[in-house]
């Protein structure tokens, strides 16, 4: 009896001696967790995806911001997917290859890369559309931010698949059942430089000239001065949305790289996920949710998606803003 009973808590009970164990978890609390998990899974891959459709469906949308907050959705949109499959593992046990354990290593790293890239896209756009408006539709273009964007998504997955590549997950795996990743702490160091703490800076500074180009501008405004160039008020306030968006990303994702600072050795694993990997997981389920109380357009394409009148043949040309 008190065997059988052991070898429950085993995740593979054919490997009495090597396997990893299950964590004690009461019926009650594993089904909360499934719940909450599945519900955040869920919402952040579904409203993703109606952004996604939006702007790659109605012609109207695709402006060079647009575009890049379709990069920003898309990678929202893996992240829950990827919350799912973490859902599917929450007991503890992974039961995948090592392959596979580095594979998914690689998209999640990747991932969290081009949003970071993103984001320091988003900052470059609101920047020169800001503070240079008149030369705003010559420096960023439809076709420059697709190449921008794409180039983002190339070196992060590149980057990512040298520096997984190098790891070998399975070295550091103490039992059957487990994926950790290790990187040592000096690797774990410069690539938070690279990842972080480099691109957040160029966002921080950026921001600050934006805040305090547009409050000198809306000062202008007010007093109507003429013979000043100013930046459109959609401009700004498509600045003030992306604000918003950035620093509730940087919110989210600095106590996972925190994490990684203070501790010896940067550490990834799938089978025990700490609250700062959540945190960044539920920044993906945010982002729509402004663009929902921040931009008409999206409301309004959203009503149109679920009436399912998008599959009139001359949707894509219908007036959304």
């Amino acid at each position: 009896m008190m065997e059988s009973l052991e070898e429950t808590e085993l995740c593979f009970p054919q490997l009495l001696n090597s396997s990893c164990r299950k964590p004690k978890r009461s019926e009650t609390e594993a089904v909360l967790v499934y719940i909450l998990l599945s519900s955040i899974s869920v919402l952040t891959a579904a409203l993703n995806l109606l952004v996604i459709i939006s702007i790659s469906h109605f012609k109207q949308l695709q402006t060079p911001t647009n575009l890049l907050l379709l990069s920003l959705a898309v990678s929202d949109f893996f992240v829950g997917l990827l919350m799912g499959f973490q859902i599917l593992l929450s007991d503890g046990c992974w039961i995948l290859s090592d392959c596979t354990c580095t594979l998914y290593g690689v998209l999640d790293y990747t991932i969290t890369s081009a949003s970071v890239g993103t984001m320091v896209l988003i900052s470059v756009d609101r920047y020169v559309a800001i503070c240079d408006p008149l030369r705003y539709s010559d420096k960023v273009t439809v076709r420059g931010v697709v190449v921008c964007a794409g180039l983002c998504w190339v070196c992060s997955l590149l980057y990512n698949s040298v520096v997984m590549n190098i790891v070998q997950p399975d070295r550091y795996n103490s039992c059957s059942g487990e994926c950790v990743i290790v990187i040592n702490y000096i690797a774990g160091v410069i690539d938070v430089m690279l990842t972080f703490i480099g691109p957040v800076s160029v966002i921080i500074v950026l921001y600050l000239r934006v805040f305090v180009v547009a409050v000198s501008q809306a000062r202008a405004m007010r007093s109507q001065r003429s013979g000043t160039f100013l930046a459109k008020k959609s401009e700004l306030k498509a600045a003030k949305t992306l604000g918003v968006v950035v620093v509730v990303f940087l919110m989210c994702l600095c106590p996972y790289y925190c994490s990684t600072l203070t501790s010896q050795s940067s550490w990834f694993s799938v089978t025990t996920v700490h609250i700062e990997t959540w945190l960044f997981y539920l920044n993906s389920s945010l982002n729509p949710i402004i663009y929902a109380f921040c931009y008409p357009w999206f409301m309004k394409s959203v009503k149109l998606i679920v009436t399912l009148k998008i599959l009139r043949s001359d949707s894509s040309e219908t007036s959304i803003l």
